[in-house]
């Protein structure tokens, strides 16, 4: 175990980025280097098919870094989000996340304590999750439409050992909903629930489809008989009142904010009352130090909070520690193993029994990555799965 004195200066001597293709996307890891003999940080700013940029937003980034003292968190926040003078985007607050997640392991491991200890202390004794179909791969989550297929990966979720998973099968809509659309919606739902039982909740991620409040509501509808955890984004992001409308008719639980970046974009949906869970992406809307203020924000507004993260192996660390420091936490997605070498790339604390993460002890975020493994696999363009969001007329609709 490292651990440094708080009075040593620590100062931060470079950043770097290492790409891994994990087949069905990319995993852009942040690594923040300093002047002190073995004390680094790994963190991670992935997102989806916009790899080379993020990464080189990292580069562009890293010089306002170089000499600053890791542990200056908030500090270092504010020059790369006001010294970029430009206002950052998605892109630009997905590089942020991903430094700022390894200045929290570097934080960690220089004074020996896992990084939630700093985020506030541990507020549970275990972190329940929930993964998808096909437990990360991709092609399972998002094209699985057949109810046969549906039933048995669902069943392979339940096998090992999760109570609780996520389904994508509400069809590329637009602005009105065709009754055999509903009927298939309901008849989806009715499967998994007589395969699963009522013991295991079931999350239905609407990825923003379809096009109106009505055409949300009228799928909702069909879904709520067979008790849904919560439906997810049933409509674009951006739109509080949208939401607020939808969350108001709907009888069960709207979740919402994976797409939203920073405390100002989530600030409508509180003000608005607008759903009942927050999903911010520790991943893309800054970092934990921003993830723990939306959290506060949320918790005032009455609302839970459920991390989005279909991300990599750090930003799953990173949601550990979020999640054992954060008391309005209700559940997290994660995607553990999602490729046959994942564990021969990194190491993780992420140690679930059942359905659940067990709170880690190892210093900082407790992640580590074999480089040299990593190095085996290199940058690939993603599979672009929106290619499939046209309807039967030519409109280009939403993935």
């Amino acid at each position: 175990m490292l651990e440094t004195e708080r009075s040593v200066p620590i100062k931060i001597v470079s950043v770097t980025t290492m790409v891994v293709n994990a087949e069905m996307r990319n995993w852009i890891f942040v690594k923040v280097m300093t002047d002190q003999d073995g004390l680094y940080g790994w963190g991670e700013a992935s997102l989806n098919w916009k790899t080379r940029a993020v990464a080189s937003t990292v580069e562009d980034l890293a010089p306002l870094l170089i000499g600053r003292d890791p542990r200056d968190i908030e500090q270092i926040l504010r020059v790369l989000n006001k010294h970029s003078y430009y206002r950052l985007g998605i892109i630009g607050a997905t590089a942020i996340s991903g430094i700022e997640h390894a200045l929290w392991d570097i934080f960690g491991k220089s004074l020996g304590v896992p990084a939630w200890r700093l985020l506030g202390g541990k507020v549970r004794d275990r972190v329940r999750v929930y993964t998808h179909l096909g437990m990360g791969d991709m092609k399972s989550v998002y094209e699985t439409f057949d109810e046969g297929a549906l039933r048995d990966r669902a069943l392979a979720v339940i096998d090992k050992g999760y109570d609780a998973l996520k389904v994508v099968f509400i069809p590329y809509s637009h602005y009105s909903v065709s009754n055999a659309a509903r009927r298939d919606v309901g008849r989806r739902m009715q499967v998994l629930r007589d395969a699963v039982g009522d013991d295991v909740d079931i999350m239905i991620d609407f990825h923003g489809r379809p096009a109106s409040q009505s055409a949300a509501l009228q799928f909702i509808e069909e879904l709520v008989p067979y008790r849904p955890m919560f439906c997810e984004e049933p409509v674009q992001p951006g739109d509080a009142e949208a939401l607020r409308a939808i969350t108001a008719r709907a009888a069960c639980p709207i979740a919402a904010g994976e797409r939203l970046v920073g405390f100002k974009e989530f600030e409508p949906l509180f003000r608005a009352q607008a759903v009942n869970i927050i999903q911010p992406d520790l991943n893309h809307t800054g970092g934990l130090l921003e993830g723990k203020r939306i959290a506060h924000a949320a918790e005032h507004a009455f609302m839970g909070v459920a991390p989005h993260n279909p991300n990599g192996p750090i930003a799953g660390a990173a949601a550990l520690h979020f999640d054992v420091s954060t008391p309005n936490f209700v559940i997290q997605e994660e995607m553990s193993g999602a490729v046959p070498w994942y564990d021969d790339v990194v190491s993780t604390p992420m140690r679930r029994i059942g359905n659940a993460w067990q709170v880690p002890e190892s210093p900082g975020l407790g992640v580590e990555i074999n480089e040299r493994e990593a190095a085996r696999h290199p940058f690939k363009q993603e599979v672009m799965h929106a290619s499939g969001a046209v309807l039967d007329d030519g409109t280009v609709v939403d993935w």
